[in-house]
């Protein structure tokens, strides 16, 4: 059995549907249905069973031991929200339960898959796995940075496999219930079909209108290397988990343009609440991917949007 945790997610969900399409569906999803609408994101896929989060937590801290081998825990629950600045809440949520997994698969040598995040390296400019660039805005973004600290400060100890990955700005299919947390394109595709027009920020930091830069990658390329480590359990380490390649908010509102085949762009004033704390800049540096022996291609934008939006127009809801 496999352990997937945020299982009904945007990330989490596109893994389960992956690995249904490899034939696996001896899966535990782990999940907070809270925000019911989430149910949508597993409703096509097969799986074991589904147990909530906290009950999940207080199953591992008296000593659960499942029927079932466990092959891999893969953990993409979190708090996700930038904007969260509950400090006891977001280090509970995503840091002190990321522990409590880390040490369970340890204890019983089960690899274990984590999510981290590319917010751990703040404004960059260097987007490089070392300590030297990591610098946290927010709770979120020092929440995941913390977890990866301690997970290097265990890796001379690791009884099996123990990957972080750096994700980007991730966009595709199943992350409609995120709200103002959903990608650009997504945000742009429904700006398109409301009124025609593509609201990007005007100039900052030195870029123009709409030329702010960021490594736009499509959820499938992160599944795909989350199948990969499965299929290379020797694998360890942190990894970013990007396209490699910056690309402008210009050419994501292109592409959404493109495949519509109609829409006008608008700039419009930069926030001031967002100055000085806001990533005008991303680009994974994936070297340490690629060394690690994952030489699979990314999608760009013009044709991850695409694909996406052909998605979204196929499940409506």
């Amino acid at each position: 059995m496999y352990i997937i945790t945020g299982g009904a997610g945007f990330i989490g969900s596109n893994m389960v549907k992956a690995m249904n399409g490899r034939g696996i569906s001896d899966i535990l999803v782990v999940d907070d249905l809270k925000q019911g609408e989430k149910f949508r994101n597993i409703a096509d896929c097969d799986i074991a069973d589904y147990l909530d989060r906290l009950d999940f937590l207080n199953r591992l801290r008296t000593g659960w031991q499942p029927d079932a081998k466990i092959k891999a825990l893969i953990h993409e629950g979190a708090c996700s929200a930038t904007t969260e600045w509950d400090g006891e809440f977001v280090m509970a949520n995503n840091y002190e339960y990321s522990k409590a997994l880390l040490h369970w698969c340890q204890a019983r040598s089960i690899p274990f898959i984590y999510a981290s995040s590319a917010s751990v390296y703040g404004m960059g400019p260097v987007f490089k796995e070392e300590r030297i660039h990591e610098r946290p805005l927010n709770m979120y973004a020092f929440s995941k940075f913390q977890f990866d600290q301690y997970v290097r400060r265990c890796r001379d100890s690791l009884t099996s496999q123990v990957v972080g990955l750096r994700y980007f700005n991730v966009y595709g299919p199943r992350e409609q219930h995120k709200g103002a947390m959903a990608s650009v394109a997504f945000h742009l595709h429904k700006q398109l079909l409301a009124d025609g027009r593509l609201k990007l920020f005007a100039g900052t930091d030195g870029y123009g209108n709409g030329d702010q830069l960021r490594d736009f990658i499509h959820v499938d390329d992160t599944v795909a290397v989350k199948l990969w480590l499965l299929d290379n359990p020797a694998v360890s380490g942190i990894f970013n988990v990007g396209t490699g390649r910056a690309q402008s908010f210009n050419e994501v509102a292109q592409a959404v343009i493109a495949h519509h085949g109609s829409g006008t762009i608008e700039y419009i004033p930069f926030p001031e609440h967002l100055k000085g704390c806001y990533q005008s800049y991303t680009q994974a540096d994936i070297t340490a991917l690629r060394q690690a022996g994952y030489h699979a291609d990314f999608l760009p934008v013009e044709a991850g949007v695409s694909r996406y939006l052909s998605w979204l127009a196929k499940h409506p809801g």
